[in-house]
């Protein structure tokens, strides 16, 4: 069996500035990074366009109308302080959206083990109405969604170790005692949810926040001995991965020091529960990752352990 790797040249014309972090050049250089003769298995798929009755899985139509509205004819246009819309950004959208649910369909069909989607936006920040951090749509989210609609699988799990708190998943997830949702993530920092109290409607949600500093270590300890327990007392019919890697030592937003190592071992931990619940089935989307070299080497480090997995 394989893993996949979706992507398209579409989540390029997503471009929120010159000077922004989340710019088109950290797509290309996991693209790069991806190229190399140790990855000659990898099987590229290009991401196809969503429906936009997938955004409605987890968002609503007004909100979805709202952002596409909001998309200007040429140059940009701001949703927030941090978070902007280019002409490029509606195919941009529906490409990432489109490759997530593509993966899942993949996986869950038995056409390959696991996947990797390397697209942009991220989007482990949009809540259900509200685009925040850079992230327009929940491309994870309306992966698990998009598993329960359409492959009747019952229980979606997501594991998020960007150094972000995903507090859309959280909002998204929270009411909902079939969806689980674990975050490691550095507190104090953005968006500044993530306490360990914040468990949702049926404790299916588990925030592990890690102080600034903390290293390979710290994450691995609680990575062992709450994230990866529970999920397997989950028993989740398919693991998605919100696959960030701004915690690493050399990222300029935040101050974890995790290393490529790191990515690997978790993923590979991932990936062994996954096996034992559900036969493997994991899809990882790209989140964030802001210094190009640190972000090429642990998605590198990541797709690595996939393949070994797969």
């Amino acid at each position: 069996m394989t893993t996949r790797l979706y992507t398209h040249i579409d989540c390029f014309g997503h471009d929120p500035g010159r000077m922004h972090p989340e710019h088109p050049a950290r797509l290309k250089a996991v693209l790069t990074a991806l190229e190399g003769a140790e990855f000659a298995a990898l099987v590229r798929r290009e991401a196809p366009l969503a429906g936009e009755d997938r955004l409605e899985l987890a968002h609503p139509r007004a909100y979805i109308d709202r952002i596409f509205s909001a998309i200007p004819a040429e140059g940009m246009a701001q949703i927030d302080a941090d978070t902007s819309v280019s002409a490029g950004s509606r195919e941009a959208v529906l490409r990432a959206v489109g490759g997530v649910c593509a993966a899942v369909d993949a996986v869950v069909a038995g056409e390959c083990d696991n996947a990797f989607c390397a697209v942009r936006p991220p989007g482990h920040h949009a809540e259900r109405d509200r685009a925040m951090g850079f992230c327009l749509f929940n491309n994870v989210a309306i992966g698990a969604l998009h598993a329960r609609d359409r492959h009747r699988l019952h229980r979606m799990a997501v594991v998020d170790f960007d150094v972000h708190h995903g507090n859309g998943t959280q909002d998204i997830f929270w009411s909902d005692p079939d969806l689980w949702f674990a975050s490691t993530h550095q507190m104090p920092l953005y968006p500044g949810t993530g306490r360990p109290d914040e468990r949702g409607v049926a404790n299916n949600i588990v925030n592990v926040p890690l102080a600034p500093m903390a290293g390979s270590l710290d994450f691995r300890q609680v990575f062992s001995d709450v994230v990866l327990p529970q999920l397997a007392k989950f028993q989740p019919d398919l693991i998605l991965i919100s696959a960030g890697f701004d915690a690493h030592e050399k990222d300029p937003l935040a101050s974890l020091r995790f290393h490529e190592d790191d990515y690997d071992w978790a993923t590979s931990e991932i990936l062994k529960v996954a096996r034992s619940a559900n036969g493997g089935r994991v899809v990882s989307v790209l989140e964030g990752g802001y210094e190009l070299e640190s972000m090429a080497s642990s998605a590198a480090a990541h797709v690595r352990a996939l393949l070994r997995g797969a």
